[in-house]
């Protein structure tokens, strides 16, 4: 009996296994093997654990083999043998033969070992390659995600700008199958040989490659070569004929928010993550020894009701549970290793009880694939359609944007002499963001062709002050309150000068590929800050100063445009430098990141031309027509500058001849250098436009002629005051002058004459009054005037008074 139900236990798991084979594709010659690669480390103990626990929990088939690099000495006195299947292989964390101490490379190197020593290696079809730091969701299957031999499946890693510049062309033959792909990788074992070696190869190359480590030319914030193990995978790869398939919604990082409808297999804590109050980042657990301490747990985060209360938004609210999910799951891991440890029984708690809960269970049971829900990145190298243009060119419009000061109205003349002279087809619109009170006052409504719109310096909403907001904002108020004809639009900034047209044909602008600049210092595209900001952060990119946009893209990106503009203005918490470029980290570039993260939300990547605009005061590349100047930036030309910033308050349209200083003779520059001779003739060239277009503007305005003697009265009146001025002006009449001085000197005879009668007048009174008292005194004799002295020295203070009225009498 006991026999029978012995076999029938045996057949019954025969079935299960035979089921989960036909169900998971275990049939040859469909096997599968995942790797990751790790080192003797308590930090990577912790990792492996959650790794392992989440392998068995997702029902992923095939077995696995951690890739263990130690030392000897390493070896000594490490604990970890038992966590996992385990094959050891060199440490070339410290390079053989050049000393560089770099760890990452140890995981080409564990997987060519593992190629070369491992007999999984031979009997195997597929290999998955993970990271140590990942918590697995759901069975990886490479054909169910469309693996193909000759097209590994990966997931995407936008930040390798490397692919695209200069680097992809020094370290590989075949730049256009460099691809931005990392982390989750299935590929045929086929491939895998042929990758494996040019991958270890490549990671020397560029790790070698210190000149160019710099964080514009390999997206690495810290500049130092550490994601060069990520480039000698792509540049191997490429190497090996290598196209892959790409995906970027099935691994994700915990706190970032999954695209509706998919359900990621892979969370990635690479990076911190927060829910409230409680945060978690790998870093701070390097030298953790969790997993020998017994019942340590790492910090338990909030349950899943309380992250229903905190966040009312079901997509922010999804993304918060994945962070809970992955947690849980390092700390159940954890939990186990330690029962296998020989730990005591934990003590109860909440949490404990919790992670033992069918709720729990429920929430990270296996995440199956729906069929067709593999999303596959299109070619990131397989340029839009290119419209030809035949026949009549497209009709163009040119936008620039200002605000209603003399600062923006001294640019408004510079920009519009160069618009007039250079060539550039279609019509020109000047988007002026102005309120009601600065109209009111506005002197400058003749400058330009000009669309009013309201000024947002000041956010309506917020109360933040931004004036780059207008840009976008002004751009939507135009495309929705004007009727359109042209099919291509240049969008241009005030602050420059044109020196030829900008035309989409001749540039190479199509509908869904737009032409731009580079603005190389938005590193923000290679970082959290796109990651942060949209879903595409790959498709983000550095561009600004001059765009050229087919009219049916600009009416769908707009307020794209606006709105990141808002979001990463908000978004305070990222204005440091290193995430932003921002020197200032005021967020001011807001608008420029608001521009390339709308752009990514819809996939419009740009042609990126770097000979359509040139910095004064930087050197040209030789035979470079550069169709624009932008003088945002201060330039100078021997003893002499220009920095726009310092004329900020001085009105030159308003002012009669007002101009910057003159800029050197182009016969006074470098003679030796013909490359310092050429940015000093830029730079000349520059200025005089300026300085011609402030000339003409002045003349329009009909000044004076310079030197005349009534600009010369003008601008000696100016220097006094408004009195003088008014003077100056008085005297243009001169009929009307001369009646005034007449009436003047008129009225003065006549005030001298009458003070001259009442002067003799008073002096006649004056002799009749003491004529008098001298007869009187007379009269009455000596006598008489001996008792009045007498009296006068008994009653002294009599006699005051008598002369005190005597006084106040004659005064009156």
């Amino acid at each position: 009996m006991e026999m029978r139900w012995g076999l029938m236990t045996v057949i019954v798991a025969a079935l299960v296994v035979s089921g989960m084979a036909d169900e998971s594709g275990q049939r040859a010659p469909y096997r599968i093997h995942t790797l990751f690669s790790v080192e003797c480390q308590n930090y990577f103990d912790w990792q492996t654990v959650g790794l392992m626990h989440s392998f068995k929990k997702s029902g992923q088939p095939g077995p696995i083999t951690r890739l263990l690099s130690c030392t000897d000495e390493e070896m000594k006195n490490y604990r970890g043998m038992n966590l996992a299947p385990t094959l050891r292989v060199p440490s070339w964390s410290r390079h053989p033969k050049t000393a560089d101490w770099y760890p990452a490379i140890n995981k080409p190197v564990g997987v060519l070992h593992w190629l070369q020593h491992s007999e999984d290696a031979k009997n195997v079809d597929w290999v998955v390659i993970l990271d140590a730091d990942m918590i697995i969701r759901g069975p990886i299957i490479p054909w169910e995600l469309g693996a193909e031999i000759g097209r590994p499946f990966a997931a995407h890693y936008g930040y390798l700008v490397g692919c695209d510049n200069l680097l992809v062309r020094l370290h590989t033959k075949h730049p256009e199958l460099c691809d931005k792909v990392g982390g989750l990788l299935a590929m045929h074992i086929h491939d895998l040989r042929v990758l494996a070696p040019l991958w270890l190869s490549k990671t020397e190359e560029v790790r070698q490659d210190t000149p160019h480590w710099t964080t514009n030319i390999t997206g690495d914030v810290y500049g130092k070569g550490w994601i060069s193990e990520m480039y000698g995978y792509s540049f191997g790869a490429a190497e090996a004929g290598l196209k892959h398939k790409i995906n970027d919604d099935l691994m994700i990082y915990p706190g970032y928010v999954p695209r509706e409808g998919v359900e990621p297999v892979l969370l990635h804590y690479g990076l911190p993550f927060s829910i409230g109050n409680w945060s978690f980042t790998k870093l701070g657990h390097h030298e953790d020894n969790i997993v020998y301490d017994c019942n340590r747990l790492f910090p338990e985060p909030p349950y899943p009701r309380e992250v229903k209360m905190i966040e009312p938004d079901q997509y922010k609210r999804r993304g918060l549970l994945l962070s809970l999910e992955c947690m849980n799951t390092l700390n159940e891991g954890l939990i186990l290793r330690h029962a296998e440890n020989g730990c005591p029984k934990p003590k109860w708690s909440k949490y404990l009880s919790f992670l033992k809960s069918k709720t729990f269970m429920e929430l990270t049971k296996p995440k199956l694939l729906a069929p067709g829900s593999v999303h596959i990145l299109p070619d990131q190298h397989q340029p839009p359609p290119v419209d030809e243009f035949k026949g009549t060119y497209p009709k163009i419009h040119t936008l620039f944007s200002t605000e209603c000061t003399t600062y923006f109205d001294w640019q408004t003349v510079g920009f519009m002499h160069s618009f007039r002279l250079s060539g550039q087809p279609g019509n020109i619109t000047r988007l002026l963001s102005c309120t009601d009170e600065d109209l009111k006052n506005y002197k400058g409504h003749d400058l330009a062709p000009t669309h009013y719109v309201p000024s947002m310096s000041r956010h309506p909403l917020t109360g933040d002050w931004y004036p780059a907001i207008n840009k976008p904002a002004a751009v939507v108020h135009w495309l929705h309150h004007t009727n359109i004809d042209a099919e291509y639009i240049v969008i241009l900034d005030a602050d420059m000068i044109l020196r030829g047209p900008i035309t989409p044909w001749e540039f190479k602008a199509a509908q869904g590929r737009p032409v731009s600049t580079p603005y190389d210092y938005l590193v923000g595209c290679d970082n959290d800050l796109a990651r942060l900001h949209t879903r595409n952060p790959e498709a983000c990119d550095k561009v600004g100063g001059v765009i050229i946009m087919h009219i049916e893209d600009l009416r769908k990106f707009a307020m794209y445009w606006l709105l990141k503009t808002q979001e990463v203005r908000a978004d305070k918490e990222h204005y440091r430098k290193e995430l932003t470029g921002d020197i200032y980290e005021s967020g001011w570039i807001s608008e420029m990141y608001g521009y390339s993260f709308g752009a990514a939300e819809l996939n419009l990547r740009h042609i990126i031309n770097k000979d359509i605009l040139i910095y004064p005061g930087y050197v040209p590349e030789p035979g470079v027509d550069y169709r624009v100047f932008h003088y945002g930036l201060e330039f100078k030309v021997g003893n002499w500058s220009f920095d726009k910033a310092n004329w900020r308050n001085t009105d030159l349209i308003n002012k009669c001849w007002a101009k910057f200083p003159d800029p050197p003779n182009p016969s006074t520059v470098h003679q030796t250098d013909n490359d310092l001779r050429q940015r000093d003739l830029l730079s000349i060239e520059c200025g005089q436009k300026l300085n011609e277009a402030l000339f003409l503007h002045h003349k329009r305005r009909n000044c004076p002629e310079p030197g005349s003697e009534t600009t010369e009265k003008i601008s000696a009146s100016r220097k006094v005051g408004n009195f003088e001025t008014k003077q100056a002006q008085e005297s243009n009449d001169s009929t009307g002058s001369s009646e005034s001085e007449g009436r003047f000197s008129t009225l003065k005879l006549w005030v001298i004459a009458l003070w001259l009668i009442s002067g003799v007048g008073f002096l006649v009174v004056m002799l009749l009054v003491f004529s008098t008292r001298k007869v009187r005194g007379t009269i009455r004799g000596k006598g008489y005037r001996n008792k009045r002295r007498t009296s006068y020295s008994n009653a002294g203070f009599l006699d005051t008074s008598d002369r005190d009225r005597y006084v106040r009498n004659t005064e009156t």
